[in-house]
């Protein structure tokens, strides 16, 4: 057996967390539909198995299953949430709905000797996702941890290897979350934390420069992290053949195009070609007010312009673009039976018109990886420290339709607010800081006279991967003091607002 895990996906909108935690301990694994042959899954050769979890229930006709071969390929196996029932079910035992479902934050209560949670203090946090229960525990298995609403939090079975939570230990709600998944990698499979994101980068060129042979690639630069690292992994690749192309969508942020277009030439080396199509941007939004059309006509339309580049440089073979797993499982079930979430311009592959392949080397990576990557790749942590910004840029932070006035108005609007947080030192505490320019009107008085203008929203959250996030405890008076600023420099905003969802129930963008 191979020093690596195998993830089944069953659909979570977490497996890829799973999979990015587990590499966070040292330790290489792949995610395979729950589906995969018995056959791939003995080549893989795993040292160890882990059962995600999903949205279906194991009782249901139609739920995702696996052969019962594959218990028996003796190597330890940990069920996460329905991957703990399936476990169960497989056992013989019977899984019920609960008379009360179990979302959220519950408090998890180590009850017998355990070694999934050698180390963790009691009681201890843990996120909670689940309406079925395991109505009867498997036969040699013993209950290791409860919880008020869950006698059998977690089960394990030395005898067997197999080991389940009904908890998610991935998240950055269950405190001790990392040192469970350690105790399952190292401890009780007993393989070697030997992975880093060193080893990434160079299998990375070696796979670009193997695909890629002598052809050459565009790369659609967005002036975020994801894409300017990549571009600089491509550039070590691939040299003079990478042609990097940075769109004027008319959607950047205040003066954007103008200042990476710089910082892109003479800060990176980068050769980069710059184009102003925010005139077709701007007309084919005209009047769309559905995000999901707003996506796709963005996304149709970048393909548009970029098809015409090879007018200019010649001819092109590869188009590399820096998607992020969290675009993607959002967008499409990738492996398993996931719900959609919303779509991402950047998902779902060329058109058939185009001749180019893709080359997406981020797309089984979240964005604290590519910061990584970013660091080893030696680009400034100004660079690295950027908050994201979506494809569709501005476009999905104005509620409703888009006008180059509304589009200026938000500008304004985002620039002071990020001005702000820099000025006070707190920029690089954030995950993410925006402004939202909403579809409504609010009456006001500036002046003494009546005003009926637009309600901006500022938005800032703390997260670590993007999949959950928490509102940022701002402090009150930065808040009052950047809601004046916006509301006595920008003409046609008269009231701010400050959003306190977070990621779930609420998306970190609005649209």
């Amino acid at each position: 057996m191979k020093n690596r895990v195998l993830i089944l996906d069953f659909g979570s909108q977490y497996t890829k967390l799973i999979a990015r935690r587990i590499r966070e301990i040292g330790v290489y694994c792949e995610i395979f539909p729950f589906n995969a042959k018995v056959e791939k899954i003995r080549k893989f050769d795993p040292g160890a198995l882990v059962l995600s979890g999903g949205p279906s229930s194991v009782y249901a006709p139609r739920a995702p299953r696996i052969s019962s071969e594959i218990l028996q390929l003796n190597v330890p196996i940990l069920g996460i949430c329905y991957g703990m029932q399936l476990l169960a079910h497989l056992a013989g035992m019977r899984v019920t709905p609960a008379k009360e479902r179990e979302f959220g934050l519950a408090h998890l209560s180590v009850c017998d000797e355990s070694r999934l949670l050698q180390g963790v203090r009691t009681p201890t946090p843990v996120w909670m996702s689940h309406g079925d229960k395991i109505a009867q525990l498997p036969k040699d298995f013993h209950i290791t941890a409860t919880t008020d609403n869950t006698e059998m939090a977690t089960i394990e079975s030395d005898t067997r290897r197999m080991y389940g939570v009904q908890f998610h230990p991935e998240v950055v709600h269950t405190v001790a979350g990392r040192r469970i998944l350690e105790n399952f990698v190292l401890s009780i499979s007993g393989l070697k934390a030997d992975w880093n994101m060193g080893d990434f980068i160079q299998e990375s060129i070696v796979r670009v420069r193997h695909r890629v042979g002598a052809g050459r690639i565009i790369l659609g630069l967005s002036g975020g992290v994801d894409s300017t690292v990549l571009a600089m992994l491509l550039q070590k690749a691939v040299g003079e053949r990478l042609i990097p192309v940075f769109v004027d969508t008319g959607l950047l942020r205040k003066n954007e195009f103008s200042d990476l277009m710089t910082r892109f030439r003479d800060g990176l080396g980068l050769k980069v070609h710059g184009i102003d199509a925010s005139e077709i941007f701007l007309k084919r939004l005209k009047r769309v007010r559905s995000p999901e059309r707003k996506r796709k006509i963005i996304g149709r339309t970048f393909i548009d312009v970029f098809s015409g580049i090879e007018n200019t440089v010649g001819r092109v073979d590869f188009f590399a673009q820096g998607t992020l797993y969290p675009d993607v499982i959002e967008s499409v079930s990738v492996n398993g039976p996931a719900a959609k979430i919303k779509s991402h311009h950047n998902v779902g592959g060329l058109p058939e018109t185009l001749n180019w392949q893709l080359v997406e080397p981020f797309r089984e990576l979240f964005k604290d990886e590519v910061r990584r990557i970013g660091r080893e790749l030696g680009l400034e942590e100004a660079w690295i420290q950027r908050h994201p910004f979506p494809g569709p840029g501005l476009a999905v932070r104005i509620i409703g339709a888009v006008t180059r006035e509304r589009v200026r108005r938000l500008q304004e609007a985002d620039a002071i607010l990020i001005r702000e947080l820099h000025r006070r030192g707190i920029y690089n505490d954030i995950w993410q800081a925006f402004t939202v320019l909403l579809p409504i009107r609010s009456v006001g008085v500036m002046g003494d006279v009546r005003t009926y203008e637009n309600v901006a929203v500022l938005r800032m959250v703390r997260s670590v991967d993007g999949m959950t996030a928490d509102c940022y405890p701002a402090d009150h008076e930065f808040l009052v003091a950047t809601a004046n600023q916006i509301v006595n420099e920008v003409k046609g905003i008269n009231r701010v607002a400050y959003d306190l969802t977070s990621k779930p129930p609420g998306t970190i963008e609005w649209e």
